[in-house]
């Protein structure tokens, strides 16, 4: 019985990797939401934070965001053949869907219905992403961390209003985090 059950849920779980890839479109974070909604919210697979960690360490290794968080996923949930399976899971929509495409790029590079579909996808995308910041944010705002805090409306400011590159943000944040981590560490060691 446990066999048929394991078996069932790798299937369920190739599934939901297989649907969030073909049915999200615009990067990585625009599928985060969807794997809250199930995995956070219905299944209780994870916590909050450990898919929050997951999404920075799918977002800071090399790849897209969308196939390292689902490896990520995978291999918590069902070691190294749940990060196979979920991988695969994830490549596979956008691969189908590019080969179907090339082969018809005559007919679908003039047509404008579809040059309208994808603006609209647009729209969609800007919306997701902007749920996924606002939830990262709260989660953000709810610990108890006063760098973090002040962290994100600074960034904000700095990128958005003084037009400062995000790298040279990112690495103010990564510098700042670190000092705290060893000012903390050589205040700790003191006591």
């Amino acid at each position: 019985m446990k066999k048929k059950e394991n078996i069932r849920f790798c299937l369920w779980l190739f599934w939901k990797q297989f649907s969030f890839s073909a049915f999200t479109f615009g990067g990585g974070y625009v599928i985060l939401p969807m794997m809250r909604k199930y995995y956070l919210e219905k299944k209780k697979l994870f916590t909050e934070e450990e898919l929050n960690n997951m999404a920075a360490i799918a977002q800071s290794s090399p790849g897209a965001i969308a196939v390292n968080l689902s490896v990520l996923v995978g291999y918590r949930l069902k070691g190294i053949f749940g990060a196979v399976l979920t991988c695969v899971a994830s490549v596979l929509p956008p691969l189908i869907l590019l080969s179907v495409i090339s082969s018809c790029y005559a007919a679908f590079r003039s047509n404008h219905i579809i040059s309208a579909v994808l603006k609209g996808m647009e729209a969609g995308v800007a919306a997701l992403i902007v749920d996924c910041v606002i939830d990262m944010a709260a989660a953000i705002f709810k610990q108890e961390h006063k760098l973090l805090k002040w962290m994100v409306p600074a960034a904000f400011a700095a990128s958005f209003l003084l037009k400062i590159n995000v790298i040279l943000i990112l690495i103010f944040c990564a510098l700042a985090c670190l000092a705290e981590g060893f000012w903390k560490r050589k205040k700790g060691g003191r006591e």
